[in-house]
């Protein structure tokens, strides 16, 4: 579901062929894939290329069924480490989480099959000028250089009991065909919602808030579905799936393919976070970084002034 600090993915190598369609390459991009001399405008400077060989990042995996059992000792355990966490870098697996591994396949099928789409049928759904919602390739016309190598499909997700609003999304802007496709990610992003009301609770337990804190605050929120692709590159070492940002929502929940490539910034060095098929990768964001500094001081003023 919708990916503090800085992360980026780096395309893996493939095939080759001459560079004749590079004016075309930026808006249909069956063509990066066969670029021998990727377009200057994907090339970073190098400053801000990635690392290939990147140490790998300690992330722990915190088990939510154990935290959500009401033991004592888990649920310590659990908050023990996510508050380590979010103190050096902001990045935690979730482990027996509990979403359907045959739903989360599904997504994945489902993501194959859209982006193997011609051109012209992914962009029934184009995304607008100054919109976040719908596809997008090197996100054409708000970068002129450092474009990323990657192509994406966006929706709104709504904690909206009356109506599936990502199912009509899709029957909407891509017709009835798409149906049984925007049915699995309206079941998707339910299922997201509901683990992320979950690690609210983890949070706010680790922040000694208690579980509600933060699940109440979020019960009816609304939120971003992000399908990302990255089209093989056969010069990894110049281009960028993703450049280094940081993300500035709540809360991002990322499940990765076994394509390794997302890089975390810490202690000024780039470390990677390994893929893992019964895991999700949860990144706190701008946020919530900042309810955590809050938090973390006025807890800690209150015990001052408790012992002054």
């Amino acid at each position: 579901m919708q990916v503090l600090h800085p992360s980026m993915l780096i395309a893996p190598p493939n095939t080759n062929e001459n560079i004749m369609n590079e004016q075309k390459s930026f808006h249909d991009t069956s063509f990066l894939p066969c670029q021998s001399k990727i377009p200057l405008e994907f090339i970073w400077p190098d400053h801000e290329k990635p690392c290939l060989t990147p140490p790998k990042l300690h992330v722990p995996p915190i088990d939510l069924k154990a935290f959500l059992s009401n033991d004592p000792q888990e649920i310590s355990n659990a908050c023990s480490k996510v508050n380590e966490a979010c103190k050096k870098h902001g990045f935690f697996l979730v482990v027996n989480h509990g979403v359907d591994n045959k739903l989360i396949a599904q997504a994945h099928k489902l993501i194959d099959d859209f982006f193997s789409m011609q051109l012209l049928e992914k962009q029934r759904a184009q995304r607008k000028i100054g919109e976040h919602c719908g596809y997008a390739n090197s996100f054409i016309g708000r970068f002129s250089s450092k474009l990323p190598w990657k192509e994406t499909l966006s929706f709104r997700y709504s904690n909206d009991k009356s109506c599936r609003i990502v199912e009509e999304y899709f029957v909407n802007v891509m017709g009835e065909d798409f149906r049984q496709f925007g049915s699995v990610y309206q079941d998707y992003c339910e299922a997201m919602n509901k683990l992320s009301l979950e690690i609210m609770e983890l949070l706010g337990m680790s922040l000694g808030v208690g579980n509600n804190y933060f699940r109440e605050f979020f019960e009816g929120n609304e939120s971003v579905m992000r399908l990302n692709y990255y089209p093989p590159c056969k010069s990894p070492n110049l281009a960028l799936g993703t450049g280094p940002h940081c993300d500035p929502t709540s809360l991002t929940i990322l499940h990765q393919d076994q394509v390794e490539g997302l890089q975390v910034l810490v202690d000024e060095k780039w470390h990677s976070i390994v893929p893992k098929d019964d895991a999700f990768v949860v990144n706190i964001g701008d946020t919530f970084m900042v309810w955590f500094t809050l938090l973390q001081g006025s807890i800690k003023w209150d015990i001052q002034e408790l012992f002054a």
